[in-house]
């Protein structure tokens, strides 16, 4: 495929430029080796729920390039921005790209993405790793490089100062997010996880035996085991033929029904070992089922996603832009895709205090609703409820001023 070769060409040519290395040394003493596993806990359906509405929040992300002043900013038009907002390679668009990164990171508490740049630098596309092992190592000036081995045996080396390196729960570890060998902290979800597990066994083994045996059919005869099969098939016969609640036998055979009263996992257990997980992951329950409020996808996003955002904007930022960039307000910043969470109240509600301060035009209010704008859309209307505060006190005084004046006219009238 041709990203995958686009991919290889770029990784040799910068393993071409290296010096001999070492390890990296590390405070603790362990060799920086690190093989990228810990997908146990994943086989949870509640998991990749959790993990698939964090994804696909972060997939709804519109990356920009960005310039800031003092007092504002603007849209760089840029190769790098149009890459960003809509193919970062050749396989994804900008949402499917940032989904794969958010699972690669929850998957390995370490999501690594590789740009590649043409002869000037410009960067060209950017693609997610999904390596077996990282191996940290640094040249003789203490250059930090990182060595890939890949599931097809690959393995190369790269500056770590190429590499886009997102961690989650970054701790123990001097270099890698997760615990002290650089791997998800699954310890402390497995205990919980194996209790929903049973649970949900249990339930399906008491439903199981719920349905097993209904009848118990007595023959009052001596029969071989022959005949008692064929006896049983005619009373199963005479079951499934059966056109109403009443079925007859003769005297050969009492039918005597079961009583059943499978015991089930008290709702309110379930609920409990399941809120932990969704705790875990930050998910909140209406969230996940897709019936939340205003203030209930807030604290989600405020919670989950915007630290998720925050982390996208800085690694970015620090590898796709130079120092000279950076110094001068270039960002890569990524942005929710218009208001679209909102309830059609809050929405409206937003539209009447801002629209009245002046702080929208006619097209913003209308994208804010998901209506396309107008031709005569920019301009921007204001409540006269309104007054600017420099003008203020010169308002009331001249307010003041006139009814002096009425107050006179009349006294001399």
């Amino acid at each position: 495929m041709g990203w995958i070769s686009t991919v290889k060409s770029m990784f040799a040519k910068d393993r071409a430029q290296q010096h001999p290395l070492s390890y990296v040394d590390v405070l603790n003493g362990m060799v920086p080796i690190f093989r990228m596993f810990g997908r146990d806990i994943y086989h949870s359906d509640l998991v990749q729920m959790c993990i698939d509405r964090i994804a696909t929040e972060i997939s709804k992300l519109e990356p920009k390039h960005i310039r800031e002043s003092d007092k504002s900013w603007t849209v760089v038009n840029s190769p790098l921005n149009a890459l960003l907002q809509f193919g970062p390679n050749d396989l994804m668009d900008t949402g499917a790209f940032l989904e794969k990164v958010t699972w690669l990171l929850y998957l390995n508490y370490n999501a690594y993405i590789y740009p590649t740049r043409d002869d000037q630098g410009n960067v060209t596309g950017l693609y997610p790793l999904n390596p077996t092992m990282v191996e940290w190592m640094q040249d003789a000036a203490g250059v930090m490089f990182i060595r890939f081995t890949f599931r097809s045996g690959e393995q190369f080396v790269i500056p770590y100062s190429n590499i886009i390196h997102l961690r989650k729960k970054f701790s123990i570890n001097e270099v890698m997010g997760g615990d002290l060998n650089g791997q998800p902290f699954n310890e402390a979800i497995l205990t919980t996880l194996k209790t929903d597990d049973v649970i949900v066994e249990g339930i399906e083994h008491a439903v199981q035996a719920g349905l097993a045996i209904q009848f118990i059919l007595q023959l009052n005869t001596m029969l071989n085991d022959e005949a008692q099969k064929e006896e049983r098939n005619r009373f199963e016969k005479a079951l499934r033929e059966g056109k109403s609640a009443v079925m007859a036998t003769d005297l050969k055979g009492t039918v005597t029904p079961v009583q059943k009263s499978p015991q089930i996992v008290d709702p309110n257990v379930l609920q409990a070992v399941q809120q932990r997980i969704l705790n875990y992951y930050g998910v909140p329950l209406p969230i996940l089922e897709g019936n939340y409020t205003d203030a209930q996808f807030e604290a989600f996003y405020s919670n989950t996603i915007q630290p998720l955002v925050m982390s996208l904007t800085r690694n970015f930022t620090r590898v796709l832009l130079s120092p000279m960039e950076i110094s001068h307000g270039n960002r890569i910043s990524f942005y929710q895709q218009g208001l679209q969470y909102l309830s059609t109240a809050a929405k409206i509600q937003l539209i009447s205090t801002a629209g009245d301060q002046g702080l929208l035009t006619d097209n913003q209010k209308l994208a804010i609703l998901g209506y396309p704008p107008i031709p005569d859309g920019d301009r921007v209307t204001q409540s006269l409820n309104y007054i600017d505060r420099t003008v203020i006190t010169k308002y009331q005084l001249g307010k003041a001023q006139v009814q002096k004046q009425l107050q006179a006219e009349e006294s001399g009238s």
